[in-house]
């Protein structure tokens, strides 16, 4: 079902008479007081007229500058040529049509003995300004974020993509807040067997509303009971275009500020846009480093707690009396300790999140050092234990998709408690079923593992390292796309010199 801006979906037609349409608005829109109905006469044609619109979504100026001036006050037949000068004017019949285009924005011009009303695009609709990221900042990239405006965030790709093979599919979800929701694509590269499937999945969609992006990836994701993501959100236009360069669709839901991308490998939430301005060998290692940072924060606590619970002696001796000498006093085993260091430092990062920004990092700085020092001086918590908790929450914070950081987090208690039943044994068998369920995991019938499993050297060159860019002269086999060529010989001028 494509926007435009309305669907159809009732036969009710518009009747002729303006008296009797003005009554049928108002007897669609009761309660309503925003709803502006303004009568007026056509000073050419003499003809009787109404514009409806509501009163805060419609931008006054383009409304009587381009839509009741001209028609007031100069020449025309709105039959052949409209005098408005709006930009979208387009004759609809059906009423559905009509009430959906006032509840979005547009004005709706009746006109005596006519059977048909116009739409004009006079949208006003309250937006604020695009700003830097706030979950995504980049040191080299552009300080561009997405808003929530969907035209506005669409014309942000464009403006990387300017290419005329970018093509835009747009679906009305929600049978109340019938929420526009945008498909872009490269034509010529993406596989049309992703587009289809993308479509089926968001066209099944039947709610009220779609609020939010995250509401729409629970109802297209592949299995949505994993923990770990398999679809990325992103609010950076220049992350979104790059990823409609490799071959993959990108979806925008207009109120939401941001945008989806899919579909994608598990390696893909360990890329960030500075990987790709900064020089190759400074990307890999910081790459490798967030790689290194997702294994701690998820075991760092488990092998500690089997350390000290079952595999002690693997600790050196001056090691093992500090250990000891700092748990003499602890009345709780490491897993009492581990879960109710790891709980408070939660509960410290959701207030840091709900607070306003500078009391946040106010609470968030100040109660973990009272808290941690309070813990260790009342003999609560070891301080060893304090040192492996703020180093996992250190190792979190590296990994750059805040929804892989959640899934995380929630891992590291499965982790603990398999180490405080079998030690060593229970870590491998968690790392065992981790590795499994990444094999196991489809993004939009795309592996998730890949290129790891199945095995694909090709794409090696942007996955734990991250090569020169003048080396990767090939899409991602991952995204099937239909055009593998990305790039020539970037430096043919080294060869000729």
């Amino acid at each position: 079902m494509n926007e435009s801006p309305g669907i159809i979906s009732n036969v009710d037609s518009i009747t002729p008479s303006l008296n009797e349409s003005t009554a049928k608005i108002q007897e669609i829109f009761t309660n309503t007081p925003d709803l502006i109905i303004r009568k007026l006469y056509i000073k050419q044609t003499g003809e009787q007229a109404a514009i409806i619109y509501m009163d805060e979504m419609t931008d006054k100026t383009i409304l009587n500058h381009d839509v009741l001036a001209p028609l007031q006050l100069e020449s025309g037949n709105p039959s052949e040529d409209f005098i408005t000068t709006v930009g979208y004017v387009k004759p609809y019949s059906k009423w559905e049509d009509l009430k959906r285009s006032i509840m979005i924005g547009y004005s709706v011009l009746f006109i005596e003995g006519r059977s048909e009303a116009y739409v004009l695009d006079t949208k006003g609709i309250p937006q604020r300004a695009i700003e830097d990221p706030q979950q995504e900042p980049s040191l080299k990239g552009a300080h561009q974020g997405f808003i929530e405006n969907g035209s506005q965030n669409i014309a942000m790709i464009r403006r990387y993509v300017a290419d005329k093979e970018l093509k835009l599919k747009r679906y009305i979800v929600g049978t109340r807040g019938q929420t526009a929701v945008s498909l872009l694509y490269l034509e010529d590269v993406v596989d049309p067997e992703l587009v289809q499937v993308l479509e089926k999945r968001i066209q099944s969609i039947d709610v009220d509303a779609i609020i939010n992006t995250g509401e729409l990836v629970e109802f297209i994701e592949d299995q949505p009971l994993a923990l770990l993501p398999q679809i990325i959100t992103t609010e950076r236009p220049d992350t979104a275009a790059s990823q409609i360069l490799q071959g993959r669709c990108v979806v925008v839901v207009d109120g939401s500020p941001s945008v989806v991308v899919a579909p994608v490998t598990f390696m893909s939430f360990f890329q960030t846009v500075d990987d790709y301005s900064s020089r190759w060998s400074i990307s890999s290692f910081l790459r490798s480093l967030r790689i290194f940072a997702f294994f701690v924060a998820i075991f760092l606590p488990g092998f500690f707690i089997s350390v000290i619970s079952f595999h002690f002696e693997i600790i050196p001796m001056k090691l093992l009396l500090t250990l000891g000498e700092s748990r003499g006093q602890v009345p709780f085993p490491p897993f009492v300790e581990a879960i109710i260091m790891e709980l408070t430092l939660e509960m410290l990062r959701e207030a840091g999140v709900r607070l306003p920004a500078p009391i946040g990092q106010t609470v968030g700085i100040v109660g973990g050092i009272v808290i941690g020092q309070a813990v260790v001086q009342a003999g609560l918590i070891s301080n060893v234990m304090v040192i492996v908790v703020a180093f996992t929450a250190i190792a979190s914070f590296i990994i750059p998709n805040q929804d892989m950081a959640a899934a995380v987090r929630l891992m590291r208690f499965m982790m603990m408690v398999l180490a405080t039943w079998f030690g060593f044994i229970g870590l491998v068998v968690g790392m065992m079923t981790i590795v499994g369920r990444l094999i196991t995991l489809n993004s939009l019938n795309t592996s998730y593992s890949t290129p790891i499993a199945p095995f694909r050297p090709v794409d090696w060159k942007d996955t734990l390292l991250r090569l020169p860019l003048w080396m990767m002269n090939t899409r991602p086999i991952s995204t099937r796309s239909r055009q593998t060529r990305r790039q020539g010989n970037s430096r043919e001028w080294k060869e000729k010199d």
